[in-house]
């Protein structure tokens, strides 16, 4: 009779899982745009994502960012999240298997009133449990766990692409800010020397006292503008410092072969570019982030599944094998026990609306990580989309900048040895002086705006991350 009713508790539980499975949420839409909007970067070479920063023939852009990346909490704190991520596959996943368990007891009975003699009543055995996951409520936690698992592997490359490119645009800002200083103190020393001479003159008599006061007062300018140059560069290094965790006087030695002159304007922007493919989708496919919002949606659907599943019979199984003994009355019995049971049976019938509650919020839960990823996408599309349009106005305002810098330099020149001949005003001299200074800055900033944009398009393109196979 009990095996029969133990049949039917199964058979029944089968045939409700065969009509109340419950599978995965809907797919998410491709948010992907048909293709890009923003012209592709051309000419000159390019190099592979994951090496791009060995690539750009500065050993020491790629030192930089080895070591930022190694000491990164933020590296650190996406390791540990894949750490936490993998214990937690491996708790749901153990869900799905019997539960073993070893148990050891020992019984002294004795009644003082009867004839019976006391005894002692010792066991071993091996206890198991198992719950059948007739309607996935298990697989789902599993399958759920394994989708964060691998949003948490991504999110470790993205946290490091991060950190190699906040480094990178450090680095060059620092480049930048010293070419931005040798303009400066070059701007310095030929105001000390136009106000010199113009003291001399003014001695002799040729220029006003006021002339002189002027041009002093320039130069006076000049310095100050050139010390808080220097302290602006100093601020960088210490940033570098905090990135990379190196000593500050090792990293200013490191940093002390700069380049200077057309080579240092050079060494502001990346020698190699980036290929981008021609389809939005295939680079939105290297995304960390975005492959990271969509384990989530994938996980998020699979707890959907979960809460449903629980909304509907639990069969569990148990069982024991292990070796009794039993003393009694000077003698020993031993025999070997095995036990199966009880099959049990658990049908939710009122809960005050728990179960269903827990499916919506599942569901809920579910939309705002479609919410999330769709956002996700347009955030990803919008980033290349920037970068690319940065780079195509920095690559056409080269020529007209170098055009402008030059033509400046020339009208510099010739004013400042008008000037000398007495020909030329102070205030001509100044005036092309500013003009000058002006083109030179803006040089500067160009190929720092460039190398901003290429590191952004880096970031943007995925970092050289790829797809697990499997997905």
């Amino acid at each position: 009779m009990r095996n029969r009713t133990c049949a039917l508790a199964v058979a029944t539980a089968l045939a409700l899982a065969g009509c109340g499975l419950t599978g995965p949420a809907r797919q998410v839409p491709d948010q992907a745009p048909v293709q890009w909007q923003a012209p592709l970067p051309h000419g000159g070479s390019t190099a592979a994502l994951s090496d791009w920063w060995r690539g750009q023939g500065d050993p020491l852009l790629a030192q930089l960012v080895e070591a930022a990346q190694q000491v990164s909490p933020t590296v650190a704190a996406a390791r540990s999240r894949i750490g936490q991520a993998r214990a937690e596959r491996t708790a749901a996943g153990a869900a799905l298997v019997p539960a073993v368990d070893g148990v050891a007891t020992s019984t002294r009975t004795s009644q003082q009133q009867a004839s019976v003699p006391s005894n002692t009543t010792s066991q071993v055995y091996a206890q198991a449990s198992w719950e059948l996951d007739l309607f996935g409520a298990n697989r789902a936690s599993r399958d759920a766990a394994q989708a964060r698992l691998e949003s948490a592997q991504a999110g470790w490359h993205d946290a490091r692409v991060s950190v190699a490119a906040e480094t990178a645009n450090e680095y060059y800002g620092l480049r930048a800010c010293e070419q931005l200083l040798a303009v400066a103190q070059q701007d310095a020393r030929s105001r000390a020397d136009t106000a010199r001479l113009t003291e001399l003159t003014s001695q002799a008599g040729f220029q006003a006292p006021a002339t002189a006061a002027q041009a002093r007062a320039s130069a006076a300018e000049a310095n100050s503008r050139a010390i808080a140059q220097r302290a602006q560069c100093d601020v960088n290094v210490k940033a570098l410092v905090a990135l990379t965790a190196i000593d500050e006087p090792q990293l200013r030695s490191l940093l002390g072969g700069a380049a200077t002159g057309a080579d240092a304007l050079a060494a502001l922007s990346p020698a190699q570019g980036i290929a981008l493919a021609e389809l939005p989708a295939q680079t939105l496919a290297q995304r960390p982030d975005v492959f990271t919002a969509e384990r989530e949606v994938a996980a998020a659907s699979f707890e959907v599944a979960g809460a449903r599943a629980q909304r509907f019979p639990r069969l569990t199984l148990a069982g024991a094998i292990g070796r009794g003994r039993v003393h009694t009355g000077g003698a020993n019995v031993t025999a070997n026990t095995w036990n199966i049971g009880p099959v049990q049976m658990t049908l939710p019938i009122f809960d005050a609306g728990t179960r269903r509650a827990n499916v919506a919020a599942a569901q809920e839960r579910y939309e705002a990580a479609v919410s999330s990823y769709q956002g996700t996408v347009r955030q990803a599309v919008r980033e290349v989309e920037e970068a690319l349009v940065n780079l195509q106005g920095t690559d056409e305002r080269a020529g007209d900048a170098r055009t402008a810098l030059e033509g400046y330099r020339s009208a510099f020149v010739a004013t400042e040895e008008r000037y000398k001949n007495g020909m030329a005003s102070l205030l001509e001299l100044e005036d092309a002086r500013r003009t000058r200074l002006a083109a030179e800055n803006a040089m500067v900033s160009l190929q720092r705006e460039r190398s901003a944009a290429w590191i952004a398009l880096y970031r943007a393109a995925g970092g050289g991350w790829t797809r697990p196979a499997q997905q």
